[in-house]
């Protein structure tokens, strides 16, 4: 078992054309390996930022044959020999019309072995105008998700899940010691909440946490805040992006999380 993992989190400015934010996440997600990196996040919407009404013209299924999306996240991580996490992007749902917002994990050899499906949908109206109804066109998924990377067990979620304690409790009920959180938390409530609401996760679940954000202005008016980051188990941010493209890297080290749950038990006292 590995004591440790270098990790990155990748910080995007997508807009609404597949190919050519696919390009800007292949450069980056390379330069990323280059650098040492063996686990990469990339944020929610990282393949396709536009009105929600219109992913479903580029929604594509997991399973059968690969669309654009999946075949260039399989091919990346496969070439780099790394662990991808694609943090949000339209699959196909039963509901043509209500494609899933789905996280996926390909392993080093560019197979699927993870995914999950957004469960807290973004139905909100915003005092800066931003109004968002996620769950008219997004179905909704049910269940929490671990997955294996390299010895270590990381819990999914996906941008508003990080409101929701109670799916991170879950997460730690299986065994996580890496919560990632792909978003596209936008610049109004970011300013305010990110740092405070990924610190909070990080500390009552005892566990590194790897956030990657949208930055900067999208379509439908849409801006989002950016300060990708990763925070260790006692809450300090230990890496965080600047303003604009580009990635943070940082070093997940198993010995540091023991120490502080071996230190402050806290998971142990848990009564309800």
């Amino acid at each position: 078992m590995a004591d440790t993992l270098d990790v990155a989190v990748v910080q995007l400015n997508s807009q609404d054309d597949v190919a050519q934010n696919l390009s800007v996440v292949g450069k980056l997600v390379r330069e990323a390996a280059e650098r040492g990196a063996r686990l990469v996040l990339l944020p929610e919407n990282f393949a396709f930022f536009s009105a929600d009404t219109a992913r479903r013209d580029v929604a594509e299924p997991l399973d059968g044959p690969a669309g654009p999306i999946r075949s260039a996240l399989s091919t990346l991580a496969r070439e780099c020999r790394i662990t991808l996490i694609g943090g949000g992007f339209p699959e196909t749902s039963p509901n043509e019309l209500r494609p899933y917002n789905t996280l996926a994990v390909f392993d080093p050899q560019g197979e699927l072995v993870a995914r999950y499906r957004k469960i807290h949908l973004f139905d909100v109206d915003l005092a800066d105008g931003t109004s968002m109804r996620e769950s008219e066109a997004t179905g909704a998924g049910e269940e929490p998700a671990v997955v294996q990377v390299e010895g270590f067990t990381v819990g999914l979620s996906i941008c508003y899940d990080l409101r929701f304690p109670e799916l991170y409790r879950a997460l730690c009920q299986r065994g996580a010691e890496i919560l990632v959180v792909p978003a596209a938390f936008t610049l109004h409530t970011g300013k305010d909440h990110w740092h405070v609401l990924l610190r909070a996760r990080a500390i009552e679940s005892q566990c590194w946490l790897l956030a990657a954000n949208q930055f900067g202005r999208h379509p439908q008016a849409r801006t989002t805040y950016g300060h990708s980051l990763v925070v260790d188990p006692w809450g300090t941010v230990v890496v965080e992006a600047s303003d604009g493209v580009g990635l943070a890297l940082a070093r997940i080290d198993r010995k540091r999380l023991l120490e502080i749950r071996r230190g402050l038990p806290s998971l142990a006292h848990r009564k309800l």
